[in-house]
């Protein structure tokens, strides 16, 4: 296994575990403070956004090549609209989920600093594709 695609399958593990954490340990059983809620609520959407381009490489690396800025680019642009489609999707009422913008926002904060993590380990001589 090629550097990048084990170091993107160590970040996606440890943020699916974070994700899952969120959902099905804090969020029902922990009192969160008011103020905390918000982001309570949007980071499995952060963090998972975040992971796009870390899970791409890992999983789908015949796919996704992630050899060059322009394959990170499409990777993370093509990952951001199947979560912007995602959550339309859950407007719905078949669905039974939420539709909310601020999950979108976080979404889409994530997939910029998904790229530039992704983006600076690319530029590592111990990370470059050949």
């Amino acid at each position: 296994m090629n550097p990048l695609k084990k170091i993107s399958a160590c970040i996606t593990a440890v943020g699916i575990c974070c994700i899952w954490t969120i959902k099905f340990l804090i969020r029902p059983f922990v009192p969160v403070a008011p103020e905390l809620k918000i982001l309570v609520g949007v980071a499995p959407n952060l963090i998972g956004s975040f992971l796009l381009p870390f899970g791409a490489c890992w999983f789908f690396q015949r796919i996704f090549r992630l050899q060059t800025q322009w394959d990170l680019t499409l990777t993370c642009s093509v990952g951001l609209l199947l979560v912007i489609i995602n959550e339309y999707l859950q407007l719905i009422p078949l669905f039974g989920r939420t539709f909310d913008y601020l999950d979108i926002l976080s979404s889409v904060l994530g997939v910029f600093l998904g790229h530039i993590s992704f983006s600076r380990l690319m530029l590592l001589p111990r990370f470059a594709t050949k």
